[in-house]
């Protein structure tokens, strides 16, 4: 027994520690399953389409010991961080958006910990497909050259299209728009572009084709909504020609005249004829048959006809040619022909004018409807034109010419002799514009060439266009700005755009559509474009300032064009300044300030300045505060604890502030909270103490069993004094006086501690080396995780005598300040008691303090108050 009495607290405590050691076990997860929503993590599988922010799982475990267990989430290297976790809850949360299509599965690795050890497990989260791929069709643009005597029913092209989404969402089915209207079918799942049965392709009825085909996918889910989505795109299908039309004569039929003073060799006409295939024509080849009896002769490239002998050797009044045009394929064989009559008379006079005929006789004013843009060679079939000069030989020979807008047609023949049929053929097609001109006007002019007389005749020739739908929807503007504040309720207008189409009819009539990745809370009235928000849509700019994407304006025909849509939300002061949690106790060393901070979560200046102030303190006139920075600091005057303990009776230095914490919007919101600050003088840091205290932080025994020295001898040294001071005072007789007398304060009622196993893991800083901690109530945890739990409580050591009490009073209530904007109201955190080195420190100054009040009395001789 005499031996146990000489073991020493250090030892003692010593040995429990190297028990505590020994016994320690590593803590683990639990393991429930694949279907499980808490444990160690495992086999978790997670919808691409989860929102962000979603709480998707409950790391959950526990430790032998029963000590309290942390929660972590790693990744390696690289990895894209997925998921947060609440390290005392274990809650895990969803912090970025997933992506099948890119990731189908995220390694993370899952930790639990219990201070002393930590145990790591890898998992893997499979990530699993939702409908949020739309087709797309690849190697567009689709360009098709198909032959026209291509058999109906042929396969003439294949259109691809991927979805990159699985399952249903991934199978694509292909059809056409305006089935009926076009000569073309779509095999649904293959995508083979057919000729429909029965329909043939004609290169000079239609030279190109404008398919327009979708692809959609199967359909599946996407946000608990079952989403279809499509994509189309247009096919050109351009008809090849091929040599299956015999050439054609322009301007039949055809009549010359020969004059008494025309000259052997002279030309007479000319005839043209035209391969009929326009695509790719073959050169023509001119012949007479018969008919010219020796007296006319023709150019074979040219079809210039010519009379070889003088007038007066011509024996008839009439001769009628048998012309024959014949293709000349590329090899130089000639195939394909046709035959025009050519009569030629033979006149000496020049008494009439040139005279347009129509159908029904002479006539001067001809019209033609017709559409815009024509192919250009192509001939104006509806003008039915005869030009006739009655005269023989030179009288009967005339120009004829358009007069009006130049370059858009061209006359044939453009030299008439007698008679021809007038043709009009198109030049440019481009300046054939309804949107220019609704009526295009011309003056057909008829002029003798070699007479003196310049006989001539003029026809008008009016030709009214028809609208066709050549023109592609244009917005006022290639991109839009636009700002909105961000406390717009749903459906409030944003910007209207505008788009125009010169078409007529259903061809100009505009449909808009918005898309984009920006597009989500938008929507846009598909008819006068205007762009508001959806109905539901809460615009925040701490969130998102910007927004951006394409709105698209589309005719009835598909043509469309595009728009960029920049809007930007404009901040709106709805937050009020928050204090961080650990405002409400702060320690100011003498001659150095404390900080305050409070944040506001609003976007932009002013609205996220903040300027604090004292709105009250007792006593008055103690602090100060910055404005802009919440430094709060002493007034100049006060440089030490005997200049605070003259202005107030508060011995503890503790003082309570309310402060506020107010932003520059409009309005103004401020939040206010309680500030308990505890003045210290600087010595009480930089102390030899101090400095004992940060040397041995790593063996904390021995700075207990010291300061338990340094306390005894304390007390020793102050009932030595006490003896002295009583036999001094008895043996004079005197009561000698003093200024101020300090009064203990007398010590709450008494409250029960317990004290729990000091734990002798390495501290993350010297504070943190002895704590003591009250007893406190099981905390609630959701999760079950037993990351709270009441330690049982072993035998208690022997503790030095105890300091001066500072604590609070024990009826002292809990507090709210209301504010402006709301309320702060502290979280009650059962904090350690402070360090003993501390209070030894207080302790000493207190009875050196009352010495130096004693000495100075004793010399002064004063009386005692």
């Amino acid at each position: 027994m005499k031996h146990v009495r000489h073991f020493t607290p250090s030892l003692f405590l010593s040995l429990v520690h190297v028990c505590l050691v020994q016994a320690n076990y590593a803590p683990y997860f639990f393991d429930n399953g694949a279907r499980s929503t808490n444990g160690n993590m495992a086999l978790l599988s997670l919808s691409e389409d989860t929102p962000v922010g979603t709480h998707v799982y409950t790391l959950n475990g526990t430790d032998p010991e029963g000590d309290p267990v942390t929660y972590g989430l790693t990744y390696e290297a690289g990895s894209r961080r997925y998921f947060s976790v609440d390290k005392n809850l274990g809650n895990v949360t969803l912090i970025e958006e997933l992506d099948r299509e890119k990731e189908d599965e995220v390694e993370v690795i899952v930790s639990i910990s219990d201070g002393l050890s930590t145990v790591s497990e890898k998992v893997r989260i499979l990530v699993m497909d939702a409908n949020d791929e739309s087709p797309e069709f690849i190697n567009t643009p689709y360009i098709v050259e198909v032959p026209e005597n291509t058999p109906s029913s042929s396969s003439i092209f294949k259109i691809e299209a991927i979805d990159k989404d699985t399952g249903s969402g991934g199978s694509i089915t292909y059809f056409l728009q305006n089935i009926h209207a076009n000569k073309f079918t779509i095999d649904r799942h293959s995508g083979v572009l057919r000729i429909k049965p029965g329909v043939t392709l004609d290169y000079e009825k239609s030279r190109t084709h404008f398919v327009v085909v979708v692809a959609k996918d199967g359909g599946g889910k996407l946000r608990g909504d079952n989403k279809v989505f499509s994509a189309t795109t247009t096919v050109t299908i351009n008809v090849e020609d091929v040599q299956d039309t015999p050439p054609m004569f322009i301007g039949t039929p055809y009549y010359g005249y020969v004059y008494e003073d025309t000259l052997a060799g002279s030309e007479v006409l000319t005839v043209v004829a035209l391969d009929g295939d326009r695509g790719k024509p073959n050169s023509i080849h001119y012949c007479i048959l018969n008919g010219s009896e020796g007296s006319f002769e023709i150019s074979n490239t040219t079809g210039a006809i010519s009379v070889i002998k003088s007038p007066n050797q011509l024996k008839k009044e009439v001769y009628e040619l048998k012309v024959k045009a014949s293709e000349v394929s590329q090899e130089g064989d000639t195939s394909e022909h046709t035959f025009a009559m050519v009569t030629i008379r033979v006149v000496d006079l020049n008494n009439h004018p040139p005279t347009f005929y129509g159908e029904n006789g002479p006539q001067n004013r001809f019209e033609l409807t017709m559409y815009e843009h024509p192919p250009e060679g192509e001939i104006l079939r509806g003008l039915k034109i005869t030009v006739n000069d009655s005269d023989q030989g030179a009288n009967a020979k005339f120009n004829l010419r358009l007069v009006g807008p130049g370059g858009i047609f061209r006359v044939v023949p453009q030299t008439v002799l007698n008679e021809a049929q007038v043709t009009i053929i198109v030049e440019n097609s481009a300046a054939i514009d309804y949107e220019s001109f609704k009526v295009l006007t011309f003056k057909l002019l008829a002029i003798e060439v070699n007479t003196p007389e310049k006989f001539s005749s003029t026809a008008d020739v009016v030709i009214r266009l028809l609208d066709t739908n050549d023109n592609v929807p244009k917005f006022s503007s290639d991109y839009y700005i636009a700002r909105i504040p961000e406390n717009s309720p749903g459906g409030s207008n944003v910007v209207a755009v505008t788009a125009t189409d010169p078409d007529s009819g259903l061809w100009g009539e505009i449909k808009y559509s918005i898309y984009g990745t920006g597009a989500d809370l938008f929507l846009i009235h598909p008819s006068t474009g205007i762009i508001y928000t959806q109905p539901w849509a809460v615009l925040d700019a701490e969130v998102n300032s910007k927004y951006n994407f394409y709105v698209k304006a589309e005719d009835t025909d598909g043509k469309y064009s595009l728009a960029e849509v920049f809007i930007t939300v404009l901040d709106v002061n709805d937050h009020s300044p928050e204090f961080n949690e650990n405002i409400q106790e702060k320690t100011m060393i003498i001659g150095s300030p404390v900080k305050i901070e409070a944040i506001d979560q609003d976007a932009e200046e002013p609205n996220n300045i903040v300027d604090y102030s004292i709105m009250q303190a007792d006593p008055a006139n103690v602090f100060d505060i910055d404005q802009s920075t919440g430094e709060i600091k002493l007034k100049s005057y006060i440089r030490s604890l005997d200049i605070i303990h003259n202005i107030t009776n508060n011995k503890d230095c503790i003082w309570s502030l309310v402060v506020q914490a107010k932003d520059r919007g409009s309005p103004s919101f401020s939040t206010t909270a309680v500030l308990k600050i505890d003045i210290t003088e600087e010595t009480l840091h930089k102390g030899p103490m101090a400095a004992f205290l940060m040397q041995t932080k790593d063996n904390p025994m021995k700075a207990l069993g010291v300061l338990a020295g340094v306390m005894g001898i304390m007390v020793l040294i102050t009932i030595m004094i006490s003896t002295a001071m009583f036999w001094r005072n008895k043996r004079s007789n005197k009561v000698m006086p003093v200024r101020r007398i300090i009064k203990k304060r007398q010590m709450p009622p008494s409250r029960t501690i317990r004290m729990e196993w000091l734990k002798f893991k390495r501290p993350s800083n010297a504070a943190e080396k002895f704590v003591v901690e009250e007893d406190v109530k099981s905390l609630h945890n959701e999760n079950s995780n037993n990351n709270v739990q009441v330690v049982p409580v072993p035998p208690a050591a022997p503790l030095p005598p105890p300091p001066p009490a500072l604590a609070p009073r024990g009826d002292a209530p809990g507090w709210r300040v209301p504010t402006v904007s709301g309320s702060l109201t502290p979280k009650h955190v059962i904090k350690p008691p402070k360090k003993k080195g501390h209070s030894s420190t207080h302790n000493a100054l207190v009875s050196e303090l009352k010495m130096r009040f004693e000495k100075r009395n004793a010399a002064f001789g004063e009386p005692h108050i």
